[in-house]
């Protein structure tokens, strides 16, 4: 098949910064087939050699350990057109630029994602087209409904790719491989060995030049809804009957369904954001203050909510998911805590047996087991230990891999209609009772641990 690529927002921050930089690894590795277009669309008028110009710099900038003679090789592939994503006339002359069987990239705002796609819709598309659709995948449920609708009349639902790089993140990924190729987790991966569930994504940065969309999105619908879940889908899913699109997102859409929302607002979910402070010698201001936020919307840069799984494996076993924005540390982990011991042995027996912790840590990546062994001073004492593994680098970036499987036609990677509808389905009480403050937008000083109502950090 005649692949080709057209970048819709070919000139925005996401091609720029993620999406150039995938393509060069893969143009570095040799994964790009030699006749492979690039065919960027955006609102400014530029030349072919002007676009060209302004990715130069920005692989510079984003992809400084491809060499420069590969980035070059890159750089003639692209081209450029001037148009309106929303206009069918605009779309379809850079489909007929670009030829072939095109994968056509909403590298976009949501807030246009429907228009698009109605302009995709009468420009027509070439059989054989996939089209991949940034998240968040709509606002609401009714949203995602509504374009889920339109991309079934455009394309076959396995041609329809719903980017979420944090199923490409070598961590999330292992969770596949540590579950399903390993007989020493699978028997205790349940709700009579496991106590709790926390997937926790802290950040020390702030909004980095993003209050344009992160100020109408906040965290919740920024990272909860879609990258967290998604985790919390592998984590807690049912063994597939193989590493395929329809295998993994049959399991990941069982899960969600059987997601219950949180009950008790109050007591189930924290939502707040971030005042004046320090984070790394960092003077930050008060969110409110940042350029191009609007204080009166009470947008969250941190959220958490608990929430249960209701079937046989894991009924009664709280997950929590948490995100934060201009904290004092990052912590980006999955954490498995299994159940104590019954009974602890050791000294009077009466001391508090402490649990093993499965933690699967992102950037860097690694996996770590914290155990109770022998002390080595006295091996009639108990001494907290952690066996770490420190994984190596992957050979592609997430974007690069998701590039990688979206030229290839493949949906492994992506979030299936049903699964982006349940998500919004599980989060939607939770926006529901914060637009009604039902419960209180709380404040955290930058460079902290977050908002003090909020569960220890360290737990």
């Amino acid at each position: 098949m005649n692949r080709s690529l057209i970048v819709l927002g070919g000139t925005g921050d996401l091609t720029g910064r993620l999406l150039l930089p995938g393509l060069a690894e893969l143009q570095h590795a040799g994964e790009l087939a030699d006749d492979l277009a690039v065919v960027a669309v955006g609102t400014h008028g530029r030349t072919d050699e002007e676009y060209r110009s302004w990715a130069r710099d920005r692989l510079a900038a984003h992809a400084p350990r491809v060499p420069e003679a590969v980035r070059e090789a890159l750089v003639g592939r692209l081209g450029y057109e001037h148009g309106d994503v929303t206009v069918p006339a605009d779309l379809r002359r850079a489909l007929e630029r670009a030829g072939g069987s095109p994968v056509v990239y909403l590298a976009l705002p949501n807030t246009i994602f429907l228009p698009t796609l109605e302009a995709l819709e009468q420009a027509g598309l070439p059989d054989g087209a996939v089209i991949a659709v940034e998240k968040p995948f709509g606002r609401d449920r009714a949203d995602a409904r509504r374009l889920n609708e339109v991309l079934h009349r455009l394309v076959p639902e396995e041609q329809v790719f719903r980017t979420d790089h944090f199923l490409a993140m070598q961590t999330v990924l292992n969770i596949l491989g540590l579950r399903f190729a390993n007989r020493l987790f699978e028997p205790v991966w349940n709700a009579n060995h496991v106590e709790r569930v926390e997937i926790v994504f802290d950040e020390s940065l702030a909004l980095e030049g993003r209050a344009g969309y992160y100020d109408t999105a906040g965290a919740l619908r920024d990272m909860l809804q879609n990258h967290l879940l998604q985790q919390l889908a592998l984590v807690a899913m049912e063994p597939p009957t193989a590493i395929d699109a329809r295998s993994l997102s049959t399991r990941k859409a069982d899960v969600l369904r059987a997601v219950r929302s949180p009950t008790d607002m109050a007591r189930d979910t924290v939502r707040a954001r971030y005042t004046a402070g320090t984070v790394a010698g960092r003077e930050l201001p008060d969110y409110t203050a940042e350029d191009g936020v609007e204080p009166a919307r009470g947008t969250e840069t941190y959220a958490e909510f608990t929430v249960t799984v209701e079937n046989w494996r894991w009924a009664g076993v709280p997950f929590r998911l948490r995100t934060g924005k201009a904290l004092g540390s990052d912590r980006q982990e999955i954490a498995i805590w299994f159940r104590p011991v019954p009974h602890l042995a050791f000294g009077d027996g009466d001391g508090v047996p402490q649990p093993d912790v499965l933690r699967l840590r992102f950037d860097p990546d690694g996996i770590a087991l914290e155990l109770n062994l022998n002390g080595a001073d006295d091996p009639f004492e108990l001494e907290r230990r952690a066996l770490d593994i420190a994984l190596a680098p992957p050979r592609l970036s997430a974007y690069g891999l998701l590039l990688q499987e979206m030229l290839a036609g493949s949906a492994t990677l992506s979030i299936s209609d049903v699964e982006a509808e349940e998500s919004w389905r599980i989060v939607a009480p939770v926006l529901a009772a914060w637009q009604a403050d039902e419960v209180p937008l709380l404040e955290y000083p930058a460079g902290s641990d977050g908002p003090a109502l909020a569960p220890s950090r360290d737990v």
